[in-house]
Order: structure tokens, then sequence, then C-alpha cells
């Protein structure tokens, strides 16, 4: 279906029609798909022309303007790097001094386009053939970028006066994630391998890869945006001025624009080492007045014992990345962390929750949770909420003994006090 859809695009009409079209609106999706049927147009074409409007419109979150002059299939444009992110990569080569980057698995072009946009050379490579022509079309902006379609491991880079690559193996097969790095299409061993000819690599790869996975020599960074965990990507040779090392790049956006902030441990210098992990609070007596969660790249990069020292805080419970502190994070630290004022703790019981949300008025509720088998919309749908008040709930796991819980936690705004009321409700931790 992908390649009739991209097909029908690539047609003179195709192109002319989609060029023609304004903004996606879903309102009128109907409407103008009907008026287009009636002024000749296939029905086939149509609904590819229309389906390309409404990819455009979901791939301006990651593209924002470039997505109204490139082409997307669904699956293209869900593994496909955002922008703020191949900025990054792409700023990693430049600073390198790299003359030419290969893109290995290039998808619909993402970090081709990124590099290209420094003005470096980059041969995009993809062995589909409806994936390497959208890449095809996406580059057309950039005279110095290519494309092939071929096995990006039977290419010469040398040949081709490669001297950086950046690959991107295929980790999903069937509509599922592969956990396994050597079950990876090229397997990672097989990627990596490539450094024997090209040092400059960089790899992009899955968050939750297991850090015994990772070159001993390498330097690998996990990215969020915004609070959502995007990648990690291994970075060798030239493209790791760093050192041997984990990080985590927190990317968010605002109304003063875009920020970018980096935490690194400089004690860890293997990176396939695991993570230093540190004794939790013994029982809720423990918990300080603060709670503060740390963002989900630097729990991935097996950052929280540094957070820990950073801020004096210690884990709730047991492998549980939510920390308990009676001060704020400094200046530093503030952007990897979320933190929040602790004013109750109540036990993991329906009734009690439904009581308490039935006394208040409690009509929207904000959910954090880690380390208990609990859905947030199931646990709102059994509380039958409604009133005007909200409040914001953690459920994890508390103490050594790691017993469940309800942390009601306030947020806490810059220069506010943490000095705060906090009582625990002492009732059988059970969930009814």
């Amino acid at each position: 279906m992908a390649e009739n859809h991209v097909a029908l695009l690539l047609t003179p009409e195709g192109w002319e029609l989609l060029s023609s079209l304004p903004p996606y609106d879903p309102a009128e999706a109907l409407s103008l798909g009907r008026s287009l049927r009636e002024e000749g147009h296939s029905p086939a074409l149509v609904a590819a022309a229309l389906t390309q409007q409404r990819l455009r419109a979901r791939a301006a979150a990651k593209f924002g303007p470039f997505a109204q002059q490139m082409l997307f299939t669904a699956d293209g444009l869900e593994q496909a790097t955002r922008l703020a992110v191949s900025a990054h990569h792409a700023a990693r080569y430049a600073a390198a001094g790299i003359s030419k980057v290969a893109d290995l698995g290039c998808g619909i072009g993402g970090d081709a386009v990124a590099l290209a946009g420094l003005d470096l050379p980059v041969l995009a490579v993809d062995r589909d053939e409806a994936t390497a022509a959208l890449a095809t079309i996406n580059l057309m902006p950039f005279p110095h970028a290519s494309v092939e379609c071929t096995d990006a491991m039977e290419i010469d880079l040398t040949e081709r006066g490669v001297d950086a690559i950046f690959a991107d193996p295929a980790r999903r097969a069937q509509g599922r994630r592969i956990t396994d790095p050597e079950q990876w299409s090229p397997a990672l061993s097989r990627v990596l391998s490539l450094r024997e000819s090209v040092p400059a690599l960089g790899v992009k790869v899955a968050p939750g890869i297991d850090h015994a996975a990772l070159p001993s020599d390498s330097y690998t960074q996990w990215v969020s945006v915004d609070g959502d965990v995007v990648e990690a990507a291994i970075w060798c040779g030239p493209l790791a001025p760093e050192g041997p090392g984990r990080s985590a790049l927190v990317l968010r956006s605002g109304v003063d624009g875009a920020s970018a902030h980096t935490l690194t441990d400089s004690s860890v210098t293997d990176p396939s080492e695991p993570p230093v992990q540190v004794d939790p609070i013994s029982s809720p007596d423990d918990l300080g007045s603060i709670i503060h969660v740390p963002d989900g790249a630097a729990i991935r990069a097996g950052l929280v014992a540094h957070l820990c020292e950073a801020m004096t805080a210690r884990p709730v419970g047991p492998r549980i990345g939510y920390l308990t502190s009676e001060s704020l994070p400094d200046e530093a630290t503030a952007p990897f962390v979320r933190s929040f004022r602790l004013t109750e703790i109540l036990p993991l019981r329906l009734k009690t929750l439904r009581a308490r949300t039935r006394e208040l008025g409690v009509g929207s509720l904000e959910i954090l949770k880690r380390g208990v088998d609990v859905s947030p919309d199931a646990l709102r749908a059994s509380l039958r909420l409604s009133g005007q008040e909200s409040e914001t709930w953690i459920l994890t796991r508390v103490g050594s003994k790691a017993k469940g819980a309800v942390l009601v936690v306030e947020p806490i705004a810059a220069g506010s006090s943490t000095d705060s009321p906090m009582r625990w409700e002492d009732d059988a931790l059970s969930c009814d």
C-alpha cells in the first residue's frame, strides 16, 4: 500500500494535485475529497493525496515547516528522527570536520536532511525501493545529497569518499520491536565493525538497550524531547570528543524558545558497565518533603546515582527512579528533574482513594506511576471523578520493603518554599 501511495504521488498529475492542496483540515477532508473526485481525479489518487496531507500535518511536530515539502509513510514518519534531535546529530559531524557522511538505513531521510542542511555532502542508502524514493524527494533541495537503493552493508564506502557513517538499523519486524541488538537488521555487531574502515561512526539504537551491549570505548547519549525519551545513539572515534561514557541530552521547547541540557557523570568511563545502585529509604517515614521525578533520558543513561549525589537525595524504593530529599535541585540539575512538594501519603486502596476524590471534589487527576501494576486510565475510571478540584498523584513502591503507596504532590514553582504540612495515613498498603 505504501508503494502504491508513493507511486501515485510521483506522477506529474499526483505531484501537481498534492502541491495544490490547502493545509490538512480534518473537518474539511470529506468535502474536499468529494470535490476533487468531482473534478475528475481518480479516487485512488485523491485518497493518496489526502493521506499525504494528513501525514504532513502530523509530521509538523517532528520536522516543523520542512514537513510541507516532504513525503511520508505512516511507518516512515513514526520511525524518523525528529529534526530537533537530528540537528544535534548533524552538529557532531560538522564539529568533527567530516567531508562526506553515509546515512545507512536512511529511511525517509530525516537525518540526511539535517546533515545536508549544514552543507555536508550526504550519501543516503536504503534497500527498500519505496522508502528510497521518498528520501530522494525529501532531499531534492540539497544538490550535495544523493540516494541509493541498495544494501547498506554491501556498499563500498571508501570508493565513495565517505569518512563518516550514521547508521540506523531496523529494530522492528512484523510490527514488533526487537530488543536483541543482534537480531536487528543489520545486527549491531556488524554495524560496529564498520569502524575498522570508517572510525567516525554514529549508530541510532533503542533507548532500552542493555548497557552491556554498548562498546566500552564509545560515548552513548540518551535523548528526550519534552519529557519523552526518543532514542539513544552510540558515537565513536572523532564523533565522540567527550571520550568514553554515558550522558543524557534533554531537549525542551518553551515560550522563550528551545533549550538543550546535557547531564554527564565524569566518573563513568565505560558505558558498558552497569549503573551504580543507590540504597533506597528504609520506610515511608524517611520520605523528604520533596519528590523528584528524573527525566527518562537520565534514568536510561544510568545517571540516577549522579542525580542523588547532586541533590543529596535517595530513591523512594528499590530500583525506583523517583527520588526524595529536603531540598530543591540547583540550577545545573533542575533541567533533569521535575520536582514536587509532598503533601500526603495514602494507601494504595481503591476504597480510600475513591472516598478522597469524592470528599474533595477531585475532577482532574494527573497520575505518575512506577513500580506498581496499576493502569492510570483504569484507576481514573474506577474513581468516578467529578468536581472542580485537581490533584497530582505518584503511584509507586516506598521503602526497603517496597510497599505500594500513593504520594499526593504539588508541582513546585521556582522560588517556592519547601516547608509544607505532610501526613502519613497508616493503613494497609494493598489494592482492593
